[in-house]
C-alpha cells in the first residue's frame, strides 16, 4: 500500500505515537481520521496537519461511539485502507501494596481500554476493510495494533497493563490468519520507552534515567520512529501477523 493512496483510521490519534503516525501518513499524501476522546488535542492536531487530516471524538471502550466513527470516517474517506491503534492507558498499581489489593476495576479499566478498546477497532475496521476492492495483489486493507514491551518483560505494578498489552501480541497471529482470505494484513509494534506525553510531563532527571536503560541507542524513542516503521509495515506486504520490538534493545528489569 502505497501512503499516498491511505486512508486512515488512527485511534489515540491527538497526541504522541498517534499523531505521529498521522503527520506520517499525510506527509506522504494519504488522509487520516484521528478518532479520540480527548475533544482539544483533536482539534489542535487537524488544524497542524490540514486538509487530509479530520477528528472524530470517540471512546474506543464504546462499541455503539466505535461503529459510528468508523461509519463517519469511511464516509468522508471515501473507503478505510488502514487502521492505526495506538489509544491506550497505562495506570500502575501493584497487586498488593501498601494500601492493600489493587482495585479490580482499575485492572479491569486498563483491559477494557488497551485490549477490548483494541478490539472493537479491529472488527470494526476490518468489516469496512472487506468492503474494499482489492488491489492488484488482492489486498483490502492493513490494521496495526500497539503492544509495548511490557507483554514480554513487564515490570513491577504492571499487572493490568502487561496482561492488556500481552493480549495484544496474542490476537496478532490469529487475527492476521482470519482476516488473510480477506486480502487484510494484521502487524503489531511492541515500542519501548517512548517520548510519550506521559513520559515527557516527567523530570528531564527521569527521562534521562529512562533513556539510558536502552543499550542502544542510549535514549528515549522518538514518536517520529514509531510512525517510521508504521509506514514500513503499510508498504512491505511481507510484514504480516509479527509483533516487532521497536526498542534498542532493552530487557526491562523488575522496577
Amino acid at each position: 500500500m502505497n501512503l499516498s493512496d491511505t486512508r486512515a483510521i488512527i485511534t489515540g490519534g491527538a497526541s504522541g505515537l498517534g499523531l505521529a503516525a498521522a503527520e506520517r501518513i499525510v506527509a506522504g499524501g494519504g488522509q487520516v481520521v484521528l478518532l479520540d476522546i480527548n475533544l482539544a488535542q483533536g482539534a489542535a492536531a487537524v488544524s497542524t496537519l490540514g486538509a487530509r487530516a479530520s477528528f472524530i471524538a470517540t471512546d474506543v471502550t464504546r462499541e455503539t461511539e466505535v461503529d459510528a466513527a468508523i461509519e463517519q470516517a469511511q464516509a468522508r474517506l471515501g473507503h478505510i485502507s488502514a487502521a492505526v491503534n495506538c489509544a491506550g492507558i497505562a495506570t500502575a498499581a501493584r497487586l498488593v501494596g501498601k494500601h492493600g489489593a489493587m482495585p479490580g476495576d482499575l485492572f479491569r479499566k486498563v483491559v477494557e481500554v488497551n485490549l477490548v478498546g483494541t478490539v472493537l477497532v479491529c472488527k470494526g475496521a476490518a468489516l469496512a476493510m472487506q468492503r474494499n476492492a482489492p488491489s492488484a495483489d488482492g489486498e483490502r486493507g492493513v490494521i496495526v495494533m500497539t503492544a509495548s514491551v511490557a507483554a514480554f518483560d513487564g515490570q513491577i505494578g504492571q499487572v493490568a497493563y502487561a496482561a492488556s498489552k500481552g493480549g495484544v501480541v496474542a490476537m496478532t497471529l490469529p487475527m492476521a490468519r482470519e482476516l488473510a482470505s480477506s486480502g487484510i494484513r494484521v502487524v503489531t509494534i511492541a515500542p519501548g520507552v517512548f517520548l510519550t506525553p506521559m513520559l515527557a510531563a516527567m523530570s528531564p532527571e527521569v527521562q534521562q534515567s529512562l533513556g539510558s536503560q536502552v543499550p542502544f541507542p542510549p535514549r528515549l524513542g522518538r514518536p517520529d520512529e514509531y510512525a517510521s516503521l508504521l509506514a514500513e509495515i503499510l508498504q512491505n506486504q511481507m510484514l504480516n501477523g509479527e509483533t516487532i520490538r521497536l526498542d534498542g534493545a532493552i530487557r526491562m528489569q523488575p522496577r
